[in-house]
């Protein structure tokens, strides 16, 4: 089974080795066709604790680190000024 792969914006990096990143989704109503976006929060381990808060990170799923933790952090893609 294929691992998910999501992009986002790490919105908090105040734990030790973990980090919370926002995703947006975009999906379009059934009825009036107007697009729609969705934020979800997901907390990913960062075992470097090299993201910082607004940089664009990519998370894939993987083996739970905590409660809460079943992301990985994989790459920063774009560090924030």
């Amino acid at each position: 089974m294929p691992k998910r792969v999501l992009r986002g914006k790490v919105v908090s990096d105040k734990m030790n080795k973990g980090i919370t990143v926002q995703v947006l989704r975009k999906k379009k109503h059934k009825l009036y066709q107007k697009v729609i976006n969705f934020t979800t929060k997901f907390m990913a381990h960062d075992e470097e604790n090299s993201a910082k808060e607004g940089d664009s990170v990519v998370i894939e799923e993987c083996r739970p680190y905590s409660k809460h933790k079943t992301w990985i952090l994989t790459e920063v893609t774009e560090r924030a000024v």
